[in-house]
């Protein structure tokens, strides 16, 4: 089968599923222009997912807008520095349920059945691959190079503040906003303290920026974090020719359980949300001690290379700089390097997203809706938004609830709510499914009375049978 086969294939499975229906949703009229029935900030995998999840509902007066250039979206050929996903292969994502849509499906059409069953997990690029067809194939409303500033709350529907190339104007209107914005679109990459203000920019990046690896070769970086991308940034330094990385981990021992893999075979992704908050919370403290591992494969690769080091139970206590470099000293001593390359994760809170300025005071946190023990509090956690089962914001009083209904959080903010259904490609599957169900709920109840009415009015007959017969004159019948 080739890709033009797929894509015929994927044509009529879509057409025997009746796709492309006529939109219910009542139109909205404004003198600033278009208002669009939905907008979704965030053009990689779950904004496409998303997207193509309300086409699915009849909701096609959308937009999906990305800040970056065309195929360059989400973090597969920018940031992400790992060989291969670290999902399994087999499990389903944004295809929703469509066999002729799913990475396997695409895959086997360029390679063949016997292609699949060598590869042993996704090769990072080839997914972004993937991806760019997805959006083709299904001819995603998709717009790049539009960067979100700023939500504004009109009262029903919201003004976008943008810029970009991509603009065609400063501004956009939309009744219903996702933010389909990834793992940092809840807050921020964290870098701590003692790293930002002691060292000059020039001598360090997280691990979500871009990195002139090429300025590292022949050179001896630090790598901070024990998780998956501490390994993958490691790795690939010593594969663009860097001459040692080492990685400094706190814990006396390496990470060896990942908790996604038992979330993935035991309901914990599909059942999450119905869980009582004193377990969600339980659950996602949990998740976070354990941190997720590398995988065998990279650290195998990382841990190959002469100038791989591992330091155990090395904290960073201070952090300067240098004639030499970045002077770091642990409990095991004091080292110099060129370069610092920290992967110590993010931080969780509306209150740092830009765009969300005009309303973040008014969502609510876990901190307003459940108090954990003194013993399991963890205030990382409770400045995590509390959201509904559809990924919705909840208002913290009746005063903000207008400002933040319709505001969607589909990224890693939504975790403590719902797992990692709208954080891990493993959970895609059962988040968007939730995600287009509520957004949909919405709209149509923002037209309740209207659509209520409508019902009681319609009045178009469709049964035209006549009762009782009208008889035969006998001279007709001979």
């Amino acid at each position: 089968m080739s890709l033009d086969t797929l894509t015929e294939r994927i044509k009529t499975d879509l057409s025997y599923l009746a796709f492309g229906g006529p939109d219910w949703s009542k139109p909205l009229t404004h003198p600033d222009g278009h208002v669009y029935d939905v907008i979704i900030v965030g053009g990689g995998q779950s904004g496409l997912g998303a997207a193509f999840g309300l086409l699915r509902e009849r909701v096609s007066n959308i937009l999906v807008i990305d800040e970056n250039s065309e195929g360059f979206e989400g973090p597969w050929v920018t940031y992400a520095r790992m060989m291969t996903l670290r999902t399994p292969k087999h499990l389903t994502s944004i295809d929703l349920g469509i066999p002729s849509l799913t990475f396997r499906s695409w895959w086997e059409a360029q390679h063949g059945a016997e292609g699949w069953e060598t590869i042993d997990k996704i090769p990072r690029s080839e997914w972004m691959n993937y991806l760019r067809w997805y959006r083709k194939v299904l001819n995603l409303p998709v717009v790049n190079e539009v960067k979100l500033k700023l939500i504004e709350p009109l009262g029903g529907l919201y003004r976008l503040h943008i810029e970009g190339a991509g603009a065609s104007s400063p501004l956009l209107l939309a009744r219903k906003v996702i933010l389909a914005t990834g793992i940092q679109g809840g807050g921020e990459w964290h870098v701590p303290p003692m790293i930002s203000e002691n060292l000059p920019k020039q001598l360090y990046a997280h691990t979500s920026e871009a990195i002139d690896f090429d300025a590292l070769k022949g050179k001896k970086a630090a790598v901070l974090g024990g998780g998956a991308s501490a390994f993958d940034n490691a790795n690939f330094a010593l594969s663009e020719g860097a001459a040692e990385a080492h990685v400094f981990i706190r814990r006396k021992e390496m990470p060896r359980v990942n908790p996604i893999r038992q979330m993935e075979v035991s309901g914990m992704i599909e059942r999450f949300p119905c869980l009582p908050d004193a377990d969600k919370y339980t659950a996602i403290r949990h998740f976070f001690k354990h941190n997720q591992p590398p995988t065998n494969d990279t650290f195998s690769r990382a841990s190959s290379w002469p100038g791989f080091h591992l330091h155990l139970a090395a904290p960073w206590l201070d952090v300067k700089a240098s004639e030499e470099g970045a002077v770091v000293t642990t409990p095991n001593g004091t080292f110099t390097f060129d370069f610092l390359i920290i992967s110590t994760g993010l931080l969780t809170d509306p209150a740092l997203r830009p765009e969300l300025k005009l309303v973040e005071q008014h969502i609510a946190r876990w901190s307003d809706r459940y108090k954990a023990s003194a013993e399991e509090a963890v205030p990382m956690l409770d400045a995590h938004p509390y959201l509904t089962p559809g990924f919705a914001y909840t208002s913290r009083s009746a005063e903000g609830e207008e400002k933040v209904r319709g505001l969607f959080a589909f990224n890693y903010s939504a975790l403590l709510n719902s797992g990692i259904s709208a954080s891990a490609l493993s959970g895609m599957r059962c988040g968007v499914p939730k995600l287009v169900s509520e957004v949909a709920d919405q709209l149509f109840l923002d037209n309740r009375e209207e659509n209520v009415k409508q019902f009681l009015a319609y009045n178009e007959p469709e049964f035209t049978g006549v009762w009782p017969k009208a008889e035969v004159p006998a001279q007709a019948q001979s």
